[in-house]
């Protein structure tokens, strides 16, 4: 088991060019330490009384138990979905080596002097 409180976000998106521009803006604002896009999916689910069949992009969203908030935050800001798919699940264990660099990835920005 690991001290860090590292959590993997799923998010889909209506396509992988959506996904790939929400992703960018997360890691550019510290949210995210890294997005991977899985461009092609298939989502079978209900919505406003009808069964839909759709192709998706899913992202992949690596992050920390104390960035979650602002990025659950930002990514419905910044998301097409009337109601987006935001699930965080906990890392149970992983390599130490890459979650200190997800640590380190995911720091709120210091001020400015």
């Amino acid at each position: 088991m690991t001290d860090v409180a590292a959590l993997v976000v799923l998010s889909t998106f209506p396509d992988a060019a959506q996904a790939a521009e929400v992703a960018r803006v997360l890691v550019d604002e510290q949210l995210a330490a890294c997005v991977n896009l899985v461009p092609a999916i298939r989502s079978i689910y209900r919505w406003q009384g009808a069964v839909h069949d759709d192709a998706e992009a899913l992202a992949i969203i690596k992050t920390t138990a104390a960035r979650y908030p602002a990025l659950a935050a930002r990514l419905a800001a910044l998301h097409p979905y009337e109601v987006p798919e935001i699930i965080a699940l906990p890392l149970a264990d992983g390599h130490p080596p890459y979650l200190a660099w997800l640590v380190a990835q995911t720091q709120p920005p210091g001020p400015t002097t």
